[in-house]
């Protein structure tokens, strides 16, 4: 593990803004050894990985703030500070206050007849369907296709080591819950029992609807549901014993139980409340009109903090994952903080947590802007921006909105960047979905996305700050500062591709 020493980093402070001018003054304050020594501070051991929440992110957010604060930024937090607080709950199932109830009078406990995997119940009235069983076995990878289990209440006959090789495709027809009937020895059953027990972090806003988790996996012992089950005419016992094969033309499949109601309710309560940061400046601009349009430089702050060793090392710095996206911020807000004068729209410098997460910081920040969102008109995010190609940035979204032809004239140029942007090479991962620059196109904010593709120490403890090159980091923000000049100097706000618009905003139900 290796980093610069942190106490020593601190007392180094941000670099001089005493030439505040010009264009090139302002590109040339953007210097790999900036961004080195700069990555070394929040990529430190000292920060424990960053994790939401932890010390190490309050740590983190705070230095940020402190060089926000000395570049001469405004505080765009709350209550005049540099930081936006958002709620976290830690949640335990309630195991006493959850139950399933059988149509016939009959109720299933949990601890003693049945056992959460995972997923929640969400409204008052539980969660109910249509009952199907599911008879035979999965003996193919398309055995599910096909299948008329949307909505229902599945139950599926089968063995405890065999759940996880049939849940992926029966949640791919959507069901309303999952019912795996299942025979373990009492020493097993304590086991899982004891395992719906713990705590789970989620978001403290937007009530159990906006909740991860979808829809309830349960464990059920068989003695529990095998005299319902024979009272509508499905055997247990005979299903366990039969080996015909689940699938297409195989004879056996779906078998409706319109006879036999099953409603879940599972019961959730808080243990803990906490709040979490984001780091939130803002450069204003110097149009009397146009200062009133914001563009978004962001990057997700947090990592995944400290998990299981690997060489020794349990500390997972995350140099390029994101403390290189959050120092392209800092040092493009540094150069615009140097620039005079200063661009005609006002620039927010957007550093988020809970990314790694579930996007929650970004989320959040979407949801709860510090202005009002329809004026911003773009956001330009980096994700790992420090390694891999040296030539080359792939910048995704780029199809979605005429930001991708603007940023194609700027890339153009600039040839003494010696950078490329290219569009995105890994359309089948849905990259574009998975970074914080999404919860502002989901709200209708064009956006471009800057992302040097993940690599062998991604999230590895081995995603040291030695690693990074910081010459090439220090060309993407180059690269970054000119299209954000661009845009915050233009007359005209960013388009969005008609058909993108459709699809990524009101598809997302904006």
């Amino acid at each position: 593990m290796r980093g610069l020493n942190l106490v020593g980093v601190l007392l180094l402070g941000p670099a001089s803004l005493a030439a505040q001018g010009t264009v090139v003054t302002a590109v040339n304050s953007i210097t790999p050894q900036d961004i080195i020594r700069r990555i070394g501070v929040i990529a430190h051991d000292s920060m424990r990985g960053r994790d939401t929440p932890s010390p190490g992110l309050d740590m983190t957010a705070e230095w940020i703030a402190r060089e926000f604060e000395a570049m001469g930024l405004a505080a765009g937090g709350d209550a005049g500070s540099f930081i936006q607080r958002y709620p976290l709950r830690r949640t335990r199932f309630a195991v006493a206050a959850s139950r399933i109830e059988v149509s016939g009078g009959r109720t299933l406990h949990f601890a003693t007849d049945a056992a959460r995997l995972r997923g929640r119940a969400t409204g008052p009235n539980g969660v109910t369907g249509r009952t199907v069983v599911l008879r035979g076995t999965p003996a193919r990878s398309d055995a599910f296709s096909g299948l008329n289990v949307r909505g229902a209440v599945v139950i599926a006959v089968t063995s405890p080591d065999s759940i996880s090789r049939w849940l992926r495709p029966i949640l791919a027809q959507q069901p309303a819950a999952v019912i795996f009937l299942t025979e373990r020895s009492d020493r097993s059953w304590r086991s899982v029992t004891q395992g719906q027990l713990g705590t789970t972090l989620e978001k403290g806003w937007g009530g159990v609807q906006a909740q991860r988790g979808g829809p309830p996996i349960i464990e059920v012992r068989d003695a529990a549901l095998a005299a319902a089950l024979a009272a509508n005419g499905f055997d247990v016992t005979a299903a366990r014993s039969g080996t015909a094969p689940l699938g297409p033309g195989a004879g056996a499949g779906a078998v409706p139980l319109p006879g036999l109601a099953l409603t879940i309710h599972l019961a959730f309560e808080t243990v803990e409340e906490l709040s979490v940061p984001n780091v939130v400046a803002v450069l204003e601009g110097s149009d009397p009109t146009l200062k009133h349009e914001y563009i978004v430089f962001s990057a997700h702050m947090d990592h995944v903090g400290i998990r299981r060793a690997i060489d020794g090392d349990s500390i997972y710095n995350g140099a390029d994952d994101d403390a290189s996206g959050t120092i392209a911020v800092v040092e493009a807000a540094e150069a615009f903080a140097i620039l005079n004068p200063r661009p005609r729209r006002s620039l927010i410098f957007l550093l988020v947590s809970g990314e790694e997460k579930g996007l929650w910081g970004s989320e959040y920040f979407s949801e709860k802007p510090t202005v009002p969102i329809e004026r911003i008109v773009a956001n330009l995010n980096a994700d790992m921006v420090g390694r891999n190609w040296r030539d080359t940035i792939v910048v995704i979204g780029k199809e979605h909105s005429d930001l991708g032809t603007t940023l194609n004239r700027v890339n153009q140029q600039h040839p003494e960047l010696n950078m490329t942007a290219i569009d995105d090479i890994w359309p089948n991962q849905r990259f574009y979905f998975r970074s914080d620059h999404y919860n502002f196109a989901r709200k209708g904010v064009p956006i471009l996305f800057f992302f040097n593709g993940t690599h062998a120490d991604y999230h590895r403890p081995s995603d040291e700050v030695d690693k990074i090159d910081g010459e090439k980091a220090s060309r993407i923000v180059k690269l970054m500062f000119y299209l954000g000049l661009d845009i915050a100097n233009a007359d005209q706000r960013p388009v969005w591709n008609p058909d993108s618009y459709r699809q990524i905003v009101q598809g997302a139900g904006r």
